[in-house]
């Protein structure tokens, strides 16, 4: 028998409350307490269950609902009274899916994103971070990444303007600026930022010449790349901002690595000996400014003591002036024996040439020299009396001399 049929008239109350009255009424035989005393139990009718739901969702409604059996017209209607509403179950299904809809609507917005709003298809607003809502279906929100730092990367051997290939690697750094533009303006901006990047590059490489390239003008490599594809990307409008661009390697094909190897090692010794050429250029350059400086302070100390022995000079002969204008035979014969004194007290021999009448004299400065167990004193005064006699003699024959030419003296040294 029916899960809703009891059986033996005890049970007269079925799981959804119905009473013994509205039980359906078979004619087939299945639902009678046949085959097995009317105890058969089988799986619940569904039909039956929906409709009664339905009719308990009607009476707290308001509304009027049919309680009938699901058997034939043996059982009849069983009608309560109260018509059921047809339009109930629907409207509960669309307030249901209104509420999901309403709440599908709702999206929270993070601090390093932009959500921009395509209605119906069309751009209309772009959301900052925070909680925002927009009608599912109607709108559609898509966030973008503004804060997030993105990489590109080309590497491809190129041709310089010295017409030689190079093999150039080249990474790139930039941010989303304008996430309207990111997803509105250009198809696949990443891409397009890669084939720009690959376009600037060429370009660029080949206004250089390769030992530029791959010596000191990979920095200005880099900057001239930056300045172009910076260009592009504003007049394209891809809504992409560069941060740098960095020559990451340049090197010359592998078939011509090693000869490449050889000149730089050739250019790093070449270097290498013109900065020891500095050094020394340096050190020696401070030498010769030390000598000039003290070459020049023992001229100025010379040229003070020659100026100091020049005035001096200059007072002693002006204060001779007025003794040689009283007595200028006396003042003459005086300057005459200091002078000779002073000549020949350094020379140990003297030739003295007194005319044709008396010959040459020799005069005995060794002998005069020789007494080296004397006193100092005594040794030079004798020579001064000797000096000073032969001087006498000199001048007398000068002064006797008037009758005949006098020859001039000359004085040699020797040992």
């Amino acid at each position: 028998m029916a899960w809703n049929e009891p059986g033996g008239g005890n049970n007269q109350q079925d799981p959804w409350g119905g009473g013994g009255g509205r039980r359906p009424s078979g004619n087939d035989g299945k639902n009678g307490g046949g085959n097995n005393g009317g105890r058969n139990q089988g799986p619940p009718d569904l039909d039956e269950a929906l409709k009664k739901f339905q009719d308990k969702i009607n009476r707290l409604l308001g509304g009027r609902g049919k309680r009938s059996g699901s058997g034939g017209g043996s059982g009849g209607d069983g009608s309560d009274g109260r018509k059921r509403n047809p339009f109930i179950l629907p409207i509960l299904v669309l307030i249901v899916a209104l509420v999901i809809w309403a709440g599908s609507g709702f999206h929270l917005i993070d601090q390093s994103e932009r959500g921009v709003v395509f209605r119906l298809g069309k751009y209309t607003d772009t959301l900052n971070p925070g909680l925002h809502w927009n009608p599912p279906i109607i709108d559609r929100v898509d966030n973008v990444n503004v804060t997030s730092i993105r990489s590109a990367t080309q590497t491809d051997s190129m041709l310089t303007s010295d017409e030689n290939i190079v093999h150039v690697s080249v990474s790139a750094q930039y941010v989303v600026s304008d996430s309207h533009a990111f997803l509105v303006n250009v198809n696949e901006p990443e891409m397009t930022l890669q084939n720009a990047m690959d376009s600037a590059l060429r370009q660029e490489v080949g206004n250089m010449h390769l030992q530029e390239i791959l010596t000191t003008g990979r920095d200005r490599l880099g900057q001239r790349v930056f300045e172009r594809l910076t260009a592009y990307m504003e007049a394209y409008g891809t809504g992409l901002r560069l941060q740098t661009v960095n020559v990451e390697s340049t090197a010359p094909p592998d078939q011509v690595q090693n000869a490449f190897d050889d000149v730089i090692r050739a250019r790093e010794e070449r270097q290498r000996s013109i900065n020891q050429a500095n050094a020394y250029s340096q050190a020696v350059v401070l030498e010769a400014k030390g000598q000039q400086r003290r070459l020049i302070e023992e001229a100025d100390g010379y040229k003070a003591a020659s100026v100091s022995d020049a005035t001096g000079q200059t007072n002693r002969f002006n204060s001779l002036l007025g003794e040689y204008q009283q007595a200028p035979d006396v003042t003459r014969e005086r300057l005459y024996l200091e002078t000779m004194s002073q000549v020949l007290s350094k020379t140990p021999k003297a030739l003295v040439d007194l005319g044709d009448a008396n010959g040459v004299t020799v005069l005995p400065l060794n002998q005069m020299q020789a007494g080296g167990n004397s006193s100092k004193s005594d040794s030079s005064s004798m020579s001064m009396q000797q000096l000073e006699q032969i001087s006498r003699q000199v001048v007398d024959h000068m002064n006797s001399g008037s009758q005949q030419p006098t020859r001039s003296s000359s004085l040699r040294e020797g040992r």
